[in-house]
């Protein structure tokens, strides 16, 4: 075990000096060769398969695990390596995308309660509720689509509107929180050069080809206006109660790694027992037993 989830470098609990920059994107935390992640990983599905059947019996908490990052820092990868043992039926992945006519009709929280986990259940957000303090923050047009009182002009989306949204959002998980969603917040920390190569191997290798969207490489174009996006972000949303953990994500086998020791260390932490049955329970069991044996 590292303790990733108390590694400085990694979970964000100190947000007064935080500068996203001096977050290294190659930084190792404790690993090194590919076939040792790899090992690693394989390691960490069995366990992760094992405490989620454990909290599905429970059914006292659930996670959510909140992935965030720019474009081509490897969010479906490392969900796909990450969760590849697990029970299908324990785990419920959401790819939020732009909002439809329906969900602009409605709070920007509407769509995201709709998709939270049950209890017992692991849900994943590829994207989340966090793009509203992200894409929105780049491109405030945006959030006139949303109809929202007195926001008519880009120049009524002021501090106050953002210092809002983040407080909305602080407080929305705080009660998630009291009740019984454990929430990890990750967010692929990528460097600019790691991008380029990522988005010029989808363009040279045909199979990759399906991946690459010119829309991406538009939204390359505000990259200093992303980073200052995240870095607002991680800054006004990382609490005690749900932190950001920064993961350097270079290295797509060293951030599938890291995501997926600290979920592993999070649940753990939950100390989660499979339920003891009660007397008569235990009655109706042995009974049944009974019954079974004499057929």
């Amino acid at each position: 075990m590292f303790n990733l989830i108390n590694d400085p470098k990694i979970c964000i609990t100190n947000t007064k000096d935080f500068k996203l920059k001096n977050h290294d994107t190659n930084y190792k935390a404790g690993f090194y060769s590919e076939d040792e992640l790899k090992a690693f990983l394989d390691t960490y599905t069995d366990k992760i398969s094992s405490l989620q059947e454990k909290l599905y019996a429970q059914n006292e908490f659930s996670v959510l695990l909140v992935l965030q990052a720019i474009d081509a820092a490897g969010k479906d990868s490392c969900i796909k390596h990450v969760f590849s043992g697990v029970n299908p039926q324990g785990v419920h992945v959401v790819n939020f995308k732009q909002p439809s006519k329906e969900e602009l009709n409605h709070d920007f929280l509407w769509r995201i309660y709709k998709n939270l986990p049950e209890r017992g259940m692991i849900g994943v957000f590829n994207r989340s509720h966090y793009e509203e303090v992200l894409v929105t923050k780049v491109h405030p047009e945006y959030i006139l689509s949303q109809n929202i009182p007195n926001i008519n002009s880009v120049e009524d989306i002021d501090k106050d509107f953002w210092k809002n949204r983040y407080n909305t959002i602080n407080q929305f998980e705080k009660h998630l929180h009291e009740n019984g969603t454990v929430i990890i917040k990750i967010f692929l920390n990528l460097s600019k050069d790691a991008q380029k190569q990522r988005f010029l191997d989808r363009i040279e290798t045909p199979k990759k080809n399906w991946k690459f969207s010119y829309a991406d490489l538009k939204e390359r174009k505000h990259w200093d206006d992303y980073q200052d996006a995240f870095e607002q972000m991680i800054k006004n949303t990382s609490t005690d109660y749900a932190p950001w953990h920064i993961v350097p994500s270079d290295d797509q086998w060293i951030s599938r790694a890291i995501v997926g020791e600290i979920l592993l260390e999070k649940l753990e932490s939950l100390n989660l027992k499979y339920p003891k049955l009660n007397e008569t329970e235990m009655q109706l069991l042995a009974q049944g037993l009974e019954e079974l044996k004499a057929e």
